[in-house]
Order: structure tokens, then sequence, then C-alpha cells
């Protein structure tokens, strides 16, 4: 397929604008697709290679409960909450595709202080595990620049109508992305044994690769140029608050969102924890299984953006959530059984593929929501807020799943009942969210 140049862009009239092709025709979309994919990839390939070396510690250090995990994923999510404001604000005051192309730029930095943090300290040393904790902060705090002017850039290039089927391709090939990031990390890890440079080299060059396919993205103007900055902008920046606080359906649905990504940081870690403590399965085989619901969560979107077409179908987030909750008390039940070895990972993997599907159904509408409800001079610092509630949930979901480690622990459960505990939790949402609005709204 030929890409079209992107469409003149008239910056008197800022907004949506109609592309002259397909969405597969649009050069911006597609560098947008590659360079957003080749960043999620690389952030899973490395934070999963840090997630089991924290395991790996506790092994070796004789831990009873999974301390570092925690640790780790809370300062990953700390550098988000930090910055979301910040950069909210800078994707409406500046040119979104600048700040893309700088934000790669700092992942090839960032990705090169990992190799340098892995050449300097011996397998096994407390310094080698603070240093990479470390650089996985500096990746937290990259991602969330990228963030608000990744989704905030969509409506630039892309009329209203094509929304939802164009978040249902970034939310897709992003959990394609942590498929292959988080399934690749473990393997290779298990291959290269204590030689993980070997992965750092690679993260570098799949950065320098994001940074080759961002210069596709066809710039535009600045939301709001003579943007002012305030304190408040380092949160949510008061406009954009009051926008949010005069809006009770985008509250809720930022609130329910925040769930979703809540209930993604509390897999992962759970996961690697049946893997590696309770059924003492290999790095490989970990993450392959810790995949299959990142696999599920993108043909979930998929399958979510084309049943949406035009229009936001709040029913899939109630049908999503209620079926997330039953496969997750499904894995849990499959995880604690005597099913012969052999069989638990194929069933394990397939319930947490379902559960992925379904969190898929719901994720799509919501974010296509809060991508679209806002006027367009305050999508970014909106986008921002929103990174700030998705970040808050995910903490949150460390000292959800540090508690319940330490409370199965203490009283002797394997730690796969963390995920029948979040059953209840994705069951509110089915029972409580009930929004009127069932379509594309628009701040305009």
């Amino acid at each position: 397929m030929t890409l079209a140049p992107d469409p003149p862009h008239n910056a008197s009239t800022p907004g949506p604008i109609t592309p002259t092709g397909a969405l597969f025709a649009n050069r911006s979309f597609v560098g947008l697709l590659a360079t957003q994919f080749l960043g999620a990839f690389n952030d899973n390939v490395y934070k999963q290679m840090v997630l089991l070396l924290c395991l790996d510690y506790k092994r070796l250090w004789n831990l009873q409960e999974d301390q570092y995990q925690p640790i780790a994923t809370a300062l990953f999510t700390v550098a988000f909450l930090a910055f979301s404001g910040l950069a909210g604000f800078l994707s409406d005051r500046f040119r979104k595709r600048n700040i893309i192309v700088l934000c790669k730029v700092a992942e090839v930095l960032v990705m090169l202080s990992g190799l340098i943090a892995l050449l300097s300290a011996p397998f096994g040393s407390v310094q080698l595990l603070t240093s990479l904790i470390i650089v996985l902060l500096f990746m937290g705090a990259h991602s969330a620049f990228f963030g608000p002017s990744k989704y905030g850039i969509l409506p630039e290039m892309l009329p209203e109508k094509q929304l939802p089927a164009a978040n249902g391709w970034v939310q897709m090939t992003t959990f394609l992305a942590i498929i292959f990031g988080i399934a690749l990390s473990g393997f290779l890890k298990e291959l290269v044994g204590n030689r993980l440079w070997i992965i750092s080299c690679l993260c570098i060059c799949i950065a320098i690769l994001g940074t080759i396919t961002a210069q596709l993205i066809r710039s535009r103007p600045a939301a709001q140029p003579n943007l002012r900055f305030s304190p408040s902008c380092l949160l949510v920046e008061s406009s954009a608050w009051r926008t949010l606080s005069s809006d009770r359906a985008l509250i809720i649905v930022l609130l329910v969102y925040s769930i979703f990504w809540f209930a993604g940081g509390v897999v992962l870690p759970t996961v690697n924890e049946i893997g590696k403590s309770q059924l003492q399965w290999g790095d490989g085989l970990t993450s392959g299984i810790n995949a299959c619901m990142a696999f599920g969560i993108g043909i979930g979107c998929g399958i979510s953006g084309w049943l949406s077409r035009d229009r936001i179908a709040f029913g899939l987030v109630r049908l999503g959530a209620f079926g997330t909750a039953l496969a997750f008390v499904a894995v849990a039940t499959i995880a604690a059984s005597g099913l012969d070895p052999s069989t638990k990972p194929y069933a394990m993997g397939a319930g947490l593929f379902i559960a992925g599907g379904f969190a898929g159904l719901l994720a799509v509408p919501l974010q296509v929501f809060i991508q679209a409800r806002p006027p367009a001079h305050q999508k970014g610092r909106v986008l921002g807020a929103m990174n700030l509630f998705t970040w808050i949930g995910i903490l949150l979901s460390t000292a959800f799943y540090f508690i319940c480690n330490i409370v199965l622990s203490r009283i002797g459960l394997p730690p796969c009942w963390i995920l029948a505990a979040l059953a209840p939790i994705m069951l509110g949402i089915t029972f409580l969210f009930w929004p009127k609005i069932n379509a594309v709204p628009t701040g305009e």
C-alpha cells in the first residue's frame, strides 16, 4: 500500500480534519502506530526483565514475600504521577509531533543508561538491582511525557468518526507490543542467563528504530501556543480541572478506565509470582503465560473498535467487566487445582486470554470518550489528567498486590488467589456503570 501524504492543515481552524484516504493510507497514523508499538514493546521487554530479576533476588536472598516487584512497579508509577500533568501542559503548548520525537530520543538515552548499569555491577549485588530499578523510573518519566501527545495527536490527524477504529488499532497494537515484549523478555532472560546486557542492547536498537518511525508523523500547529505555565499544571491544570469537575460523565469514565489499569497492574506481578514461586516455572514459560492476557486485550480492543463503529458502545464496558471477573476466578481456581502440570499452563493461558479479551472490550469505549469529550484546546491537559488517574490506579495496584501477597503468605494460601480478589472490583463496574451517553461526544 502506498502511503498518501496527510491533507493540508489550516492552522486557523484547529481540531479534527478529514484525511483524503483510508485510515492506513494516512502517513502520520501509520508512523504513530509504529512508534507507539515499538515504545510499548521496549518498555515491556525491559520492565519484565527487571520484574523477573526481582523474583530471582527473592529466591537468592531467601525472602518469604515478594518485596521488590512492588517497589519496582511503584517507582515506575511514581514517575507517571510526577510528570503527567506537566506532560499534558506541554502537549497543548507545543507541537505534539515535536514532543513525540524528543521522547524517542530520550528513550535511546534511558536504554543506554540501562546498559551502563548492567555492565557496572555484578549479578546478585544490591547495586545492580537498585540501578536497574532507577532506570525503570526514568522509563516511567519518558512514557509519561509520551502519552498525552500520542493520544492527543489522533484527533488532529483523523475525523471523529474514525476515532473508535483508530483507538481500537492503537490499543490492539499496544497490547500486541506488551505480549511480544513480555514473552520475549522472559525467553531471552532464560537464554542469556546473567548476560542481561544483551537484552539491554536490543532495547537500545528498538529505541533507535522508534525514533526513525516517529519522523513519519506530520507536524500540526500547537493547540494553544500562548498557554502560560502555572504550578497547577504539575498535577491537573486549573482549567482542565474545571472541565473535569463540571462533567460528571467524564469523571466516571476516567475512574472506570483507571480500574482497568489497576487490574492490569495487579495481574503482571501476580502471574510472575504464580509462575516462578508457586508453580516453579522458568522465566520463559512464566512470561509466555503472562503475555496471554495482553494478547487477549489486543484482540478484544480490535473487536471493540469494530463493534463500536462510529459510536461509543458503553454496553461493551459492562459486558467486558463481567467477563473479566469470571475469568479471573477461573484462572485462580486452575492455578490452585491439582490439574496435570503438563496441562495447567495451557488452561491458565486460555483463561488469561479470555480475561484479556473481555478487558479489551471495555477499554476502547472508555478511551474514545475521554479523547473526544474535551474541547480541542484542552485535550492535551485532560489526557494528562487521564494519565494521572491511570497511574494512580496502577500505584494502588502495587499496594493491593503487596498487601494480598503478605496476607495470603501468612495464612498459607498461594498467590493465585490475588486474581480472585480482583473479581468483586470488576463486578462493581458491571452493576454501577450505566451512563446515558451512547454516541461519540464532542467538546467542540
